[in-house]
């Protein structure tokens, strides 16, 4: 079986490439459960107004066929304001892609779909859709278009107006591949593809991906890539763990509710200074040291 390349990678460097559009396309008909063409790829950092936008980019933004903005997002580390992060970039990118002066009815349809890697909320599902519907407080009825509404904006509901959302828990997936769906799902889990697979783009995946067609400069960056994230990840959990314990202890020498809190807030500062250390040591770039402790350049230096 072949070596495949991490999606999230790929979307970074080989999945941009037009000749490799049909692995997208493949991955976001079967989502979406329509087809899927994308026109060009757009910029996820063009318009920066401040420091802290790049740090909130997003791994890809694209425009298909019928002029809709589609965000894909990977995220390994968890993050407790993931949510607010995902209704950040569907909001920039809309306000973004309108010009001034034109009608509202020029705002773009936005899909939101974001494969992560840590238990985000609460849910048994690995698979989330996340829509806008407006229901009657008293009536409970759906409200919908008029006529001339759906004829103008050649839409029939309310909701196809509005940003969608999608949420891959992929950690969630435990089941065997029996939809194409799932085989994705299976796919960004494992790496693995099967050998006949049924999923659109999979099996031009298994081709554009494979790890032994990369020049010895990209896999380089490949590997050490691979290895920053083990190394983030074990970092990430050696911090918490630390800082837990060191937070109990200093809570039980000073055997108060007020101790206790001091004490966590004490073990967590000194978790966060150890992962900055050793992310330092490790030559991790800044820009990944930011976004992984969600402090500031002039705090990260001061620590």
């Amino acid at each position: 079986m072949a070596n495949l390349i991490s999606f999230d990678w790929a979307m970074k460097r080989l999945l941009r490439q037009k000749s490799n559009f049909v692995v997208l396309e493949g991955f976001l008909s079967t989502l979406l459960n329509e087809d899927i063409k994308i026109v060009r790829m757009l910029e996820s950092e063009g318009n920066q107004e401040h420091e802290a936008d790049k740090f909130n980019r997003v791994d890809m933004f694209a425009e298909n066929s019928k002029g809709e903005l589609v965000i894909i997002e990977v995220q390994n580390n968890r993050e407790l304001d993931y949510f607010h992060r995902m209704l950040y970039g569907v909001s920039k990118a809309i306000s973004e892609y309108i010009s001034k002066g034109e009608f509202y009815s020029k705002v773009r349809k936005v899909y939101s779909i974001n494969i992560v890697y840590f238990d985000l909320g609460q849910g048994k599902d690995y698979v989330y859709h996340g829509r806008t519907e407006f229901q009657g407080i008293h009536t409970k009825d759906t409200l919908g278009l008029s006529a001339s509404q759906r004829k103008q904006f050649t839409y029939q509901k309310v909701e196809q107006l509005f940003p969608e959302y999608y949420v891959l828990r992929v950690n969630e997936f435990d089941k065997h591949a029996l939809t194409p769906l799932d085989e994705w799902i299976a796919f960004l889990k494992t790496g693995k593809i099967p050998a006949r697979p049924q999923a659109k783009g999979l099996k031009e995946a298994k081709e554009i991906l494979d790890v032994s067609h990369l020049s010895d400069k990209d896999r380089l960056r490949y590997n050490s890539h691979m290895e920053a994230l083990r190394y983030q990840a074990s970092v990430i959990e050696t911090g918490r763990i630390e800082g837990r314990e060191e937070g109990r202890e200093e809570g039980r020498e000073e055997g108060r509710e007020e101790g206790i809190k001091e004490g966590m807030k004490k073990g967590i500062e000194e978790a966060q200074k150890t992962i900055v250390r050793n992310m330092k040591l490790a030559n991790i770039p800044m820009e990944t040291i930011i976004s992984v402790t969600g402090l500031t350049e002039k705090q990260i230096n001061e620590l």
